[in-house]
């Protein structure tokens, strides 16, 4: 009696600590990743990237004093793909959203980048459906981010 309710025991922990085990292990792999990166684009400390907001394996970070954003994405499938933009070079934002044919199906959603000089616009993408493993459901909460942030990098490059 005594020895099969310790080995149901040890099975439950098991089933339990192994995925919690993994998902420890990949945050502190990507907040690796998410530091040294941000150190690499610091460019030797002129950027200082002290607000930061991580949601469905997406960093966005931003410099208000100098005027630097950071966009890291690990939703992708190969290697992570990150984005910086130098905001002194920068006119306006805002986000461009691609909807599917007739219905309201949002595909993708983009921050774009007016550039002072030569007027040209800047697209860098937010949420694509395709990296949306389960099919929209990451879709409100990164659209609500989406918007926060827009606002954020408006105010900075308004200032």
């Amino acid at each position: 009696m005594d020895t099969s309710v310790t080995i149901i025991g040890l099975i439950i922990t098991i089933l339990i600590g192994i995925p919690l085990f993994y998902a420890m292990r990949s945050n502190s792999i990507n907040k690796a990743k998410t530091k040294e990166i941000m150190t690499k684009f610091s460019q030797n400390n002129r950027f200082n990237f002290e607000k930061t907001e991580t949601q469905n394996k997406k960093v966005l970070a931003i410099d208000e004093k100098n005027k630097g954003f950071l966009l890291i994405d690990f939703n992708s499938k190969e290697k992570e793909v990150v984005n910086f933009i130098d905001l002194n070079t920068v006119e306006s934002c805002k986000l461009a959203i691609t909807a599917e044919g007739n219905s309201n199906t949002i595909e993708k959603i983009d921050f774009e980048f007016q550039h002072k000089k030569d007027k040209k616009t800047e697209s860098i993408p937010f949420y694509k459906i395709e990296n949306d493993q389960m099919g929209q459901v990451c879709l409100h909460e990164d659209h609500q981010l989406a918007k926060k942030w827009r606002e954020i990098i408006q105010n900075c490059i308004s200032s």
